[in-house]
């Protein structure tokens, strides 16, 4: 499971790996925790030349039905095993609300010195990682204020020759989903009955990770 992750907020990085440009009204923190505001990509509505689109959007999936913002404390992350019928995630994933969360790093935690260090998780070349999530609009029904948000969805990293030094010991062990650049444009435009197809385990040797404790 990922809740403290590093967006990619640089234009020039966005444009570079993912042909977008960012929002120039709203700056994106450096780290991102549930409930901050981060960059997500979604294909434009107008679908010209298969074009994308970055949007600005709450880390912390809020269905039409959650009460406040502080839901998405809960829903930062979607098991894709279950995505499609939980109550939280179903909507998203029913009406094909695929995202790409643009990620610099991820950052875990590793019990293996008997405590919580906090380590950081990316790839071994360097690029950013595009990791596969969910998206919605919710509306305040007190003050009418449209709020965007997302989530990213995980799989089960149990035998993940890296991941798998991850979290408490004798905890499930969970990756989010990153794909493959050649698969990005085929995420976003995939049905829903084959979205499941992109649910795998990146490489463990195309990735690097060394801990990173929060200063």
């Amino acid at each position: 499971m990922c809740a403290n992750y590093h967006p990619v907020t640089a234009r020039d990085r966005l444009l570079q790996y993912f042909g977008v440009d960012r929002p120039a009204d709203v700056a994106p923190p450096e780290l991102a925790f549930p409930l901050s505001l981060a960059p997500f990509i979604v294909r434009a509505e107008d679908r010209i030349a298969l074009e994308r689109e970055c949007r600005i959007g709450q880390f912390g999936l809020l269905p039409f039905w959650a009460k406040e913002v502080a839901f998405g404390r809960r829903t930062y992350n979607a098991r894709s095993e279950t995505a499609a019928e939980k109550p939280s995630f179903k909507d998203a994933w029913a009406r094909g609300r695929r995202c790409i969360v643009p990620t610099e790093a991820i950052y875990e935690p590793n019990y293996e010195t008997g405590r919580a260090v906090r380590w950081r998780i990316g790839r071994r070349d360097g690029k950013p990682m595009g990791i596969a999530g969910l998206w919605g609009w919710w509306r305040d029904r007190e003050t009418g204020r449209e709020v965007l948000s997302f989530t990213m969805l995980t799989v089960n990293a149990d035998d993940h020759a890296l991941m798998k030094r991850f979290h408490r010991p004798g905890e499930e062990k969970r990756m989010v989903v990153i794909l493959d650049e050649a698969e990005h444009n085929a995420w976003l435009d995939c049905p829903s009955e084959r979205m499941a197809s992109f649910m795998r385990c990146y490489p463990a040797e195309l990735l690097d990770a060394e801990p990173a404790p929060l200063r």
